[in-house]
């Protein structure tokens, strides 16, 4: 019997490594400012790898009042590029953690 529970010790230990380096992860994610753009430029919007709105910058040039539904979409577009390129970088970070495992409750 001792041999199982030296196997569960094995297996917590190896849990706690994970969560620390989930913990880590997800630090450096925090960090990483992805940028989206659209307009050639005019708009652009920045995220961080846990897909958290950082910033937004706007050319003057690009706020037309008789057209502000342009300016909506090119805000949009940056926004679903820019996240869309933070999804990726987190999917690829936390699947260096999780060895590519699908871990419920990670939220991601």
């Amino acid at each position: 019997m001792a041999t199982g529970f030296g196997d569960m010790s094995s297996l917590l230990k190896q849990a706690q490594e994970m969560q620390r380096r989930l913990q880590e992860t997800q630090k450096l994610l925090d960090e990483r400012v992805i940028e989206g753009t659209a307009g050639g430029g005019a708009v652009r919007v920045q995220v961080n790898g846990n897909m958290q709105l950082v910033g937004v910058k706007i050319e003057p040039a690009a706020v037309d009042p008789s057209d502000v539904g342009a300016l909506e979409d090119m805000v949009a577009g940056a926004m679903r590029q820019a996240l869309s390129q933070a999804k990726t970088l987190r999917d690829a970070e936390m699947g260096k953690v999780t060895g590519g495992m699908n871990l419920p409750g990670l939220g991601f």
